[in-house]
């Protein structure tokens, strides 16, 4: 992603972590662990990863993984993860209005990494959660039809 795009991103960080907690705030709690009140204090701790992750990446052709996935449906970061995703989503598509000089490719690009670094960043998380999930075995019904997300 462009150093230019990065910083306008980062700039924007009081606000994405706004988003993302109201985002986070009206989305249905699986679990009580799934309480915003108990995920919010994440928020930091994520944001500077991921910023981190922004400045070190490299554009380049990154390969498609398949997303994180909860056997049981109750990992509290599912909700977590897919708010901040599409708070994170909506502050580049504004920065990248902002910066109207940018081409479609290059807008495509700092997409991509962004959501390539947001993934690995969740993948990491849910698959640690699910590892110690007492239900891990248990398989959701939205897993079985392949409805989930993340």
């Amino acid at each position: 992603m462009q150093e230019e795009i990065v910083r306008a991103l980062s700039a924007r960080r009081r606000d994405i972590r706004a988003r993302w907690e109201a985002l986070l705030r009206i989305e249905r709690m699986n679990t009580p662990l799934a309480n915003p009140e108990a995920l919010v204090f994440m928020l930091d701790g994520t944001l500077d990863e991921l910023f981190l992750a922004l400045q070190r990446a490299h554009a380049r052709r990154r390969p498609l993984s398949a997303p994180a996935v909860c056997p049981c449906g109750r990992n509290p970061l599912l909700a977590y993860f897919a708010a901040g995703k599409q708070a994170l989503v909506e502050a580049l598509v504004l920065v990248q209005a902002e910066h109207a000089g940018l081409d479609p490719a290059g807008r495509d690009a700092a997409m991509a990494e962004l959501k390539f670094c947001l993934h690995k960043i969740t993948r990491r998380e849910i698959e640690a959660f699910c590892a110690v999930c007492q239900f891990r075995h248990d398989a959701h019904p939205a897993v079985l039809t392949g409805s989930g997300s993340t």
